[in-house]
């Protein structure tokens, strides 16, 4: 399976392992899938490092972040012409810019979205992966 990681499921993996339901967790650590992520997902980690939502053991925010999308093997999910377009077009009800294009991103390049997030599981046009349960 081709996964792209919501931000939230991405640094829960990283920070609170315990908040993955144990599918997700197995989905996460299979060899045979793939994990994708957007770079939306590292502008929406620094934002919460700025706002003080995530604490980081680090001076450098951008080392920190650099050094957890480390940790984590990967593919890099680009924001190009077609996912801003389809953003726009998604039948999602709120217009949260990142969570728009990180939802367009999994439809514009196959991807089932790794989420807990209510609004976008209920998407008919985006395919999901539900985390419930820790």
């Amino acid at each position: 399976m081709k996964l792209l990681l919501d931000t939230h499921i991405l640094l829960w993996s990283l920070l609170e392992p315990e908040r993955l339901s144990k599918q997700v967790r197995d989905e996460l650590s299979d060899i045979d899938n793939e994990l994708w992520i957007s770079p939306i997902s590292t502008w929406e980690i620094a934002i919460l490092i700025e706002k003080g939502r995530i604490s980081i053991n680090s001076q450098n925010r951008e080392k920190w972040i650099r050094d957890a999308l480390s940790e984590v093997p990967h593919k890099e999910a680009p924001m190009n012409h077609e996912v801003a377009l389809a953003s726009r077009s998604l039948d999602i009800i709120h217009q949260d810019p990142a969570d728009r294009f990180i939802a367009a991103t999994a439809l514009v390049y196959d991807l089932i979205l790794v989420t807990a997030d209510n609004r976008l599981l209920k998407s008919r046009q985006v395919r999901t992966m539900s985390n419930r349960g820790g």
